[in-house]
């Protein structure tokens, strides 16, 4: 495939270049046994009364001694505290939909340990819930933090921001929390980012400007007007629904795959708008790339990096070409399924969206729109043989339609290969979901304490041991749904190992992770470019979501 690398990049701004290099020195400074978090130094904010050309005067001379030494560990400490504020930029907020014990909750949760656990992770949005400070309104260029109208809540730990696709998981918790007006604040939130960039940003910092994450915003408020009848939501959210669902299916997310018979399937992709290393990883992204010697191939493979993380799924064998070699990554080539499983449910909200505001036309427009893709997952992504959905590898740059080749599947098992069992159409098909029900319990993937991301231990995140909520969320929930007694079975299996082996960490830790070694029941997980997260948003919702699903017994234990 001939390489290149035309795509767009949006920039971000002069005060996160400049941290950047704060980062770059202190990666420099530390002892080789310290390994300091990069995204510490880009979220930092700017104490007053500093302006940045200052501050970059006083970095500069800083470190004009020597551009071979770095500069010592005290005086960088002392540089950063004169100048800089450590996440001043949120404030603790106490959520006004808050109570201890929430009117009927968890009323099919009957063991009293359980239910004793569960208002323990239910009181946990209290501390995982902020207001953006008043300075990042007042002065937006002190800060990376971008200004939101209303509440957040945070994933937890060093991500002390608002995150697009946690934030599905996050109000699947916060319904059964019974906390609609800070869920009804998080989609608030996200609309604006949708209504400022055109899309939502995978975080809401300005060093995220340039790339989005898996598209579930139309998910958020199906759920909250499922809970609440809202309206009047609905109708704020069609206009910005209908901005995102563009972002989707045109430019560089937009790719055509050609049947035999010359059919034309749309599907979407990510690709970010960046061939850079990212921000807050700056000196990893660095080093990965320095590989490469030539500028398009180093620009090309940064662009998958950060594309990997406009999946969400950062990092993952399932984005290289030769796994597990890092140099391999791949994103822009990859149509994945789950992408495509969430726009099919955009297509299917906002078709649901439509038809309660009236819009019968529009309605009807986006029920066709649906139908089509799931055409397109009939003859792309399915393969009968494996009983799955398969990513598909482009063979070009994707910018224009190209033939459908068997050999373009990637046969390798993800948990994203079972995320189209979520979707109604696919989970109320008996025939098919006995089939992807055999693949499932045959694919290896069912684990003592979950779900597995793959089969492949290559120390990425997204890999063997380890498990995530939402992969267990989506198809669980799927399963569930479905009219297949088996399938029913499996779900309530596989939500009831999730749940206790989130119990058995939360005792031992003390602490909800935000990811789980699901090969070794009690196990938080590991792996990637970071250390484990505590908190932890999504993991509290959906701890909180399938114990609203399947309750829990008296006679049931929850320990192992």
């Amino acid at each position: 495939m001939a390489i290149s690398d035309t795509g767009p990049v949006v920039q971000t701004t002069p005060f996160v270049t400049f941290l950047q290099r704060v980062q770059l020195e202190a990666h420099r400074s530390y002892p080789n046994e310290i390994t300091p978090d990069p995204k510490f130094y880009i979220d930092l904010s700017l104490k007053l009364p500093h302006h940045l050309s200052t501050v970059e005067a006083a970095f500069n001379d800083l470190t004009s001694g020597s551009r071979d030494l770095p500069v010592p560990v005290k005086k960088l400490e002392k540089f950063v505290h004169e100048y800089f504020d450590d996440a001043k930029d949120l404030v603790p907020h106490e959520p006004e939909d808050f109570v201890t014990d929430p009117f009927e909750f968890l009323l099919n949760v009957e063991n009293d340990q359980v239910r004793q656990w569960a208002r323990e992770v239910h009181g946990l949005w209290k501390t995982l819930c902020y207001r953006v400070s008043d300075s990042v309104r007042e002065s937006p260029d002190r800060h990376t933090l971008l200004p939101l109208p209303e509440p957040v809540i945070i994933p937890g730990s060093r991500f002390k921001e608002v995150y697009y696709w946690d934030s599905y998981w996050v109000i699947k918790g916060l319904m059964t929390s019974k906390m609609f007006t800070t869920a009804k604040g998080i989609v608030t939130n996200l609309m604006s980012l949708v209504e400022t960039y055109g899309y939502a940003l995978n975080g809401a910092r300005a060093y995220y400007t340039n790339r989005s994450q898996p598209p579930l915003l139309s998910s958020m408020v199906y759920e909250i007007y499922n809970a609440t009848q809202d309206e009047e939501l609905v109708r704020k959210a069609i206009p910005v629904l209908l901005k995102e669902y563009e972002f989707w299916n045109s430019g560089k997310h937009k790719v055509v795959i050609r049947n035999a018979s010359g059919n034309d399937h749309m599907l979407s992709r990510y690709y970010a708008m960046w061939n850079m290393p990212r921000p807050e990883s700056y000196v990893f992204d660095q080093e990965s790339a320095s590989a490469f010697s030539n500028t398009v191939e180093k620009q090309r493979f940064l662009r998958d990096i950060a594309t990997a993380a406009e999946t969400g799924c950062d990092f993952s064998t399932r984005w290289m070409r030769d796994p597990p070699n890092f140099a391999t990554m791949a994103t822009t080539s990859v149509v994945p399924v789950d992408l495509n499983v969430f726009l099919l449910k955009m297509e299917l909200d906002i078709a649901f969206m439509m038809d309660i505001c009236g819009d019968k036309n529009g309605s009807e427009r986006f029920v066709k729109a649906s139908e089509a893709r799931e055409k397109a997952f009939e003859t792309v992504f399915w393969n009968e043989k494996a009983g799955q959905w398969l990513d598909y590898w482009l063979s070009s740059d994707g910018d224009e339609p190209e033939t459908w080749k068997a050999e373009n599947q990637n046969t390798n098992v993800f948990a994203s290969n079972f995320a189209p069992i979520w979707i109604s159409s696919f989970n109320s098909d008996e025939n098919l979901v006995k089939k992807v029900v055999k693949a499932l319990k045959n694919s290896g993937l069912i684990a003592p304490a979950g779900i597995l991301t793959s089969l492949k231990n290559s120390g990425q995140q997204w890999d063997y041991p380890n498990g995530w909520a939402p992969q267990q969320e989506i198809i669980v929930t799927g399963l569930a749904r479905s009219g297949v007694k088996e399938a029913k079975e499996i779900a309530e299996e596989i939500a009831r190992r999730w749940i206790r082996s989130s119990y058995s960490v939360y005792n031992t830790s003390g602490s909800i992770h935000e990811k789980l070694n699901v090969a070794e029941f009690g196990e938080y997980g590991g792996g990637g470019e970071y250390k484990p997260q505590t908190g932890f948003g999504w993991s509290n919702g959906v701890i909180l979501a399938f114990l609203e699903e399947f309750g829990w017994h008296s006679d049931i234990s929850i320990e192992s």
